[in-house]
């Protein structure tokens, strides 16, 4: 019974698959992970790391096995790692990352959404549907309607000018 309460407690888990052009993995994002961790927004439930050559080969290491040096202080996460993925999961994620890099895959429950979630599901509420907007999409958007304000400022211009 208390898998259960404490599975009704979880927040929304997320992933994302980082790639290291050039295999420069290094650890330099411990840090900034940390700091989610310690204020409680994240809990990190599982983290690989994967290795491509240039041929396209793939290698997967857990933490345990790969030197302070390529992962930092993303050691301290070692021993709380649920290891959520399958070798499918796995094979499947690579696809996506270019031979000759690195990549750093993570999965995390979203603390700071927890008491919000098991409100819904308390309430008899489950989610249908989910998304995300990608930085890059939403870069464009803004500067899509940049261009569209400065090209109507130009024809209000136009405009104002022809009518003299």
């Amino acid at each position: 019974m208390d898998e259960v309460d404490d599975v009704d407690e979880l927040g929304p888990v997320d992933w994302i698959v980082v790639e290291f052009p050039g295999s420069r993995f290094n650890g330099q994002i411990a840090p900034a992970l940390l700091d989610l961790v310690e204020r409680d927004l994240v809990r990190v439930l599982d983290l690989l790391v994967l290795k491509k050559d240039a041929g396209g080969s793939l290698e997967a290491f857990e933490l345990s096995d790969l030197d302070e040096g390529e992962i930092g202080e993303l050691r301290t996460y070692e021993s709380e790692l649920a290891m959520l993925l399958s070798e499918e999961d796995v094979t499947s994620l690579a696809a996506a990352i270019e031979p000759g890099s690195s990549a750093a895959v993570l999965v995390w429950e979203n603390s700071w959404a927890a008491p919000f979630a098991s409100a819904v599901r308390r309430s008899g509420g489950q989610l249908v549907a989910s998304g995300r907007i990608p930085i890059q999409a939403m870069l464009a958007a803004i500067e899509a309607d940049e261009k569209e304000e400065e090209a109507e400022g130009t024809e209000q211009l136009a405009a104002t000018d022809g009518g003299n």
